[in-house]
């Protein structure tokens, strides 16, 4: 092989090298960031991994706010209205927080099942609703509603709900 195309060749190889290990590296980062989001049922059903960052969203349950007064601890539940999850929060919440309220939350499912959460972010105005949260409600609502027409029908042998074609 001739001397120059050995040396470009070798150019070459060090290049590519290189480009794989910034690619390597920069994939390595970029999965350690990454925050994938869980609705209550999935949460509740046990489908998250303990101890990995995630996003979890959902109403806040109403009558289950509990803040300690010598603290900034707060524990509160999250639903989709069919399942929900102990949250707890150590921190100022947002000024838009209240029961009744959608919420998405970050942070790490315990072993005990709790949701340590490290930021809350409450929704902006009445009519806005994380698309997240938004399409863990309405499965849930399609979810319920399947259900109840099961049971509707089960328990009437032979007849329809009221309300089916």
């Amino acid at each position: 092989m001739h001397p120059l195309r050995k040396k470009r060749l070798t150019i070459v190889l060090f290049l590519l090298a290189g480009v794989a290990v910034a690619v390597g590296l920069t994939t390595y980062a970029l999965r350690q960031n990454i925050n994938l989001f869980y609705d209550p049922t999935q949460i509740a059903s046990g489908e998250v991994p303990l101890d990995v960052r995630i996003r979890a969203g959902g109403m806040v349950e109403d009558g289950s706010v509990k803040r300690d007064p010598e603290s900034l601890r707060v524990q509160f539940n999250v639903t989709d209205f069919n399942s929900s999850f102990p949250v707890e929060y150590v921190g100022i919440l947002p000024d838009l927080f209240a029961e009744g309220q959608g919420i998405v939350a970050m942070g790490r499912i315990r072993q005990d099942g709790f949701f340590v959460a490290d930021q809350v972010l409450a929704k902006h105005d009445e009519n806005y609703m994380s698309p997240e949260v938004n399409e863990a409600l309405e499965r849930a609502k399609a979810a319920n509603k399947s259900a109840m027409t099961d049971s509707v029908t089960d328990s009437l042998p032979g007849q329809q709900p009221v309300g089916a074609y």
